[in-house]
């Protein structure tokens, strides 16, 4: 089964052809893998901001991610998985998480994952004017090239998955994919942890072709299950692959594993 979103529509402004520029989140509901179009309500094209949910749904390909807003003690072992399973997976980063943990960071890099772009204070990007999140996307952009000493792949998230028009708009003009996610579950909250079984079970129950999961690395959870995931997935005929796949470039020859 693939999850899919609703966007839900909120008092807004009307932009040309009649398109209300409202707030949305994105939301889930359970919908067929043969289903390729997402189910909000079809004023716009994804495609024409550069954002994507899913990848190729004829493909067994997976697309692993993970939200970083702060660390909870958990990224170290899923990076220690991800090594030795050769497992590429992107991590969407703020600037006071690169502040806190640079070692971490570099092992990213080290490792051959992709770093790339939550905004610098994780605020909801429906509220700041263009300006302001282009400000947001530079931050973090800016900083890891002066203290990493590397160009950040042009991939962001929303946090909280909240946008409007005016955010992918503004992201694709500052040369970004927006990267929502065809999987995720509640794996955030840290006092409410699944057992190890039952993230690996939600997880691997939600795989499908083209997916894009979203995790995030402050669950013990997650960080226990993730071998036995990434085994399951591949028993299931799965490969994970780099988000460059979904924009079809060149995976950098810097990075290493999963093209």
């Amino acid at each position: 089964m693939i999850r899919k979103f609703l966007a839900i529509t909120m008092a807004g402004i009307m932009l040309a052809g009649g398109v209300v520029d409202a707030p949305r989140s994105w939301f889930f509901t359970r919908a067929s893998v043969q289903e390729a179009s997402p189910g909000w309500e079809g004023d716009f094209d994804l495609a024409e901001y550069n954002a994507f949910y899913l990848g190729d749904t004829s493909r067994k390909e997976i697309f692993l991610t993970f939200d970083e807003g702060y660390e909870n003690g958990h990224t170290a072992q899923i990076l220690d998985v991800l090594r030795d399973k050769n497992a590429p997976a992107a991590f969407f980063v703020t600037k006071p998480y690169m502040k806190d943990e640079p070692e971490l960071i570099r092992r990213m890099i080290d490792e051959g994952h992709l770093v790339v772009n939550h905004t610098v204070k994780h605020k909801s990007s429906p509220t700041l004017t263009a300006q302001e999140l282009a400000a947001e996307l530079d931050g973090v952009e800016d900083y890891f090239k002066e203290v990493f000493g590397a160009e950040m792949a042009k991939f962001w998230r929303p946090p909280m998955g909240q946008y409007n028009l005016n955010t992918l708009q503004t992201a694709k003009e500052q040369g970004y994919a927006t990267i929502f996610w065809s999987f995720a579950y509640q794996d955030w909250l840290i006092d409410k942890q699944p057992s190890v079984a039952d993230a690996h079970k939600k997880v691997v129950d939600g795989l499908h072709n083209g997916a894009i999961l979203l995790l995030h690395a402050v669950s013990s959870a997650n960080a226990a299950a993730m071998a036995d995931i990434i085994d399951s997935a591949r028993a299931l005929g799965y490969e994970f692959v780099s988000l460059h796949r979904l924009t079809g470039e060149v995976f950098p020859p810097t990075i290493r594993g999963g093209n």
